[in-house]
């Protein structure tokens, strides 16, 4: 009896505290002060987000910073209204560092990528060829899909391989804020980009 008492006592506190917001993972130890610091980072990208999805960009941003927290670019996604199924926004961040900093490999910088969304199959990819050294993404892939419906590709033990690699990864960041951007986004009529099967 006591236990049935206690479990619907907790699915009652749960149901009433709403969008509870996801629990931030990590390859490594978490640091308080790297979220502390994502947190407002990625929060202030998803508040740019607007201001992008304005101009036909979106629904996701991206920003690199340097080891001192100095911003080296921020840009958003742009395959619709550059017509190119590639230009995600990690992508598009990892190509404007590139020509900014005169190279194509990042990793002398210690450059920190963060971005409004867990990055999908393709910028894992062009993420771990591009020196890159740590990862900060808001909201999970398995939301993304939900909201937007966009395939977000297979991505095994994505966390452990990078690790492997020497990329520290934080997830689960400002969750609640980006999942209101994607779905303002999606019930504004933006067009979600995804190949027709």
């Amino acid at each position: 009896m006591m236990k049935r008492l206690f479990i619907m006592t907790f699915a009652v506190m749960f149901l009433l505290a709403g969008n509870v917001e996801a629990k931030v993972i990590s390859n490594e130890k978490i640091d308080q002060t790297k979220v502390e610091t994502a947190s407002k980072i990625i929060a202030s990208l998803q508040k740019d987000m607007k201001s992008f999805t304005a101009k036909g960009s979106g629904p996701f941003v991206a920003a690199i910073y340097d080891s001192k927290g100095n911003l080296v670019v921020k840009v958003a996604n742009s395959v619709v209204n550059e017509q190119c199924s590639n230009n995600h926004a990690e992508m598009n961040a990892i190509k404007a560092a590139e020509k900014k900093l005169g190279t194509f490999d990042l990793a002398p910088y210690n450059l920190k990528l963060y971005v409004t969304a867990e990055p999908c199959m393709m910028c894992l990819g062009g993420i771990m060829w591009s020196g890159i050294k740590e990862v900060y993404y808001s909201v999970p892939s398995k939301r993304v899909e939900d909201i937007t419906g966009f395939d977000e590709g297979f991505k095994p033990h994505w966390f452990k391989e990078f690790k492997k690699r020497g990329i520290i990864v934080y997830g689960n960041i400002e969750t609640e804020l980006g999942e209101q951007e994607l779905q303002d986004y999606v019930d504004n009529g933006k067009k979600i980009y995804k190949p027709t099967r």
